[in-house]
């Protein structure tokens, strides 16, 4: 009788402490559902802050929550009390990933990037195969400019899993760093159906070195049109302002007016923003008889394989604005230099050595549709070939019309 009671009253008490158990687990979802609608909608981290407090009181071993508070401690700039919450997953649960990715990205955004790194080093022998951590390390090493070794990760990353759109977009950033020089050569043969009897020929040969500020380029135009020979001068730098905020510095020169412009000059600011989108914003200079002035902007997107570009120049005069517009779109099929692209314009660029010349402060604005397709492929690790064919239909004199064909080729080599 005694036993039977007594086994009834474990049975009891056990079914009690599971319904316990339950409610504190039910209350402590709700608890982190609102705190996170606090923060997320209404960006209210202290109330935010309480209510995580108040779940890890009914569910002190709920991982997600207590990150979750280290993350809100963080936004908070309550970095020690971050630290604790974070260090405190970690000891119990060594394989919690996430809270090694909010531990680094907490000492990254506090200017240690080598304890970030540790951090994360800490996290990879755990978990030796996080995208997560080998993306934040690859982040990590880029600011400290250790190219190469970055490259090697976001490589591995871009094998594993091709539609990583973060990783593609941190790699075209980190191979155009990853060797201090690069000599490039490229040329471009345009055929005229109406509006000359003889193509022109473009040539640039270029030189950039990577700087501890960024990358610095000077190239040699040559020209023959009309049947004139002519020769430009430019110099490129893009210097790095902060950790995702870059610009962009242009200055050219060519006594041979009428095949290029006598001056030229260029400034933009690139932003790169979460969701792995980049902004530009700027303007161009160019200078024939009289000063042009041309603005810029445009927005890229990464998805999947894909790059997506949209772009506007706005040129104003006394009385009418010139519009050009251009959508480019890339394809990976394996690194940064490993695409095909197709491209859809309309109007005039001043960014288009084959015709920017034709951009000039007249009342009247020629008129211009084009259609490209590209090809771009690296080999032998520091190799980059780049084909294209374009056509163009492009107004030379009011109401007329012509079309260009175009047929270029290129060579790059990064020592």
């Amino acid at each position: 009788m005694n036993i039977q009671l007594i086994k009834k009253a474990f049975f009891f008490t056990l079914f009690l402490f599971s319904i316990v158990q339950v409610v504190k687990a039910q209350t402590a979802d709700e608890l982190f559902a609102s705190a996170r609608k606090k923060a997320f909608e209404e960006k209210n981290y202290p109330e935010a802050i309480s209510l995580a407090k108040t779940a890890l009181k009914n569910s002190p071993d709920y991982a997600d929550i207590r990150v979750f508070l280290g993350r809100l401690y963080t936004w908070s700039k309550k970095t020690d009390s971050a630290r604790i919450e974070f260090t405190t997953v970690i000891q119990k649960q060594p394989n919690y990933e996430d809270a090694y990715v909010a531990y680094g990205n907490l000492e990254f955004w506090n200017d240690d990037t080598k304890k970030a790194i540790q951090i994360v080093n800490d996290g990879l022998m755990k978990i030796p195969n996080s995208e997560p951590l080998l993306l934040l390390k690859a982040k990590l090493l880029t600011d400290l400019n250790e190219w190469q070794n970055a490259e090697s990760i976001v490589t591995q990353i871009i094998n594993n899993n091709p539609k990583q759109t973060e990783a593609r977009a941190l790699a075209a950033k980190i191979r155009e760093n990853s060797a201090l020089n690069k000599l490039g050569v490229n040329y471009d043969f345009i055929y005229f159906d109406k509006q000359f009897n003889d193509p022109w020929h473009l040539v640039s040969i270029d030189y950039s070195r990577q700087t501890s500020i960024g990358s610095v380029v000077g190239r040699v135009n040559y020209a023959n049109r009309f049947n004139s020979n002519g020769l430009q001068f430019e110099v490129d730098a893009y210097p790095r302002l902060a950790k995702n905020l870059q610009a962009y510095v242009n200055a050219g020169y060519s006594s041979d007016m009428g095949i290029f412009p006598k001056y030229r000059a260029g400034f933009s600011l690139y932003a790169s923003l979460p969701l792995s989108f980049e902004v530009e914003a700027g303007l161009r200079y160019l200078r024939f008889t009289d000063n042009t002035w041309i603005y810029t902007a445009s927005v890229g997107k990464y998805y999947k394989n894909f790059w997506f570009n949209f772009r506007t120049f706005l040129t104003p005069s006394t009385n009418s604005l010139s519009q050009s517009f251009s959508l480019n779109t890339r394809y990976y099929f394996g690194g940064a230099d490993d695409y095909l692209s197709i491209g859809l314009s309309t109007g005039l660029s001043p960014d288009e050595q084959r015709n920017n010349i034709l951009i000039n402060t007249s009342a009247y604005k020629l008129k211009s549709n084009g259609l490209a397709l590209g090809y771009r492929k690296s080999f032998g690790v520091f190799n980059i070939i780049n084909l294209k064919a374009a056509i163009e239909n492009q107004e030379y004199l009011k109401d007329t019309k012509g079309n260009q064909l175009i047929i270029g080729l290129g060579y790059t080599r990064r020592f």
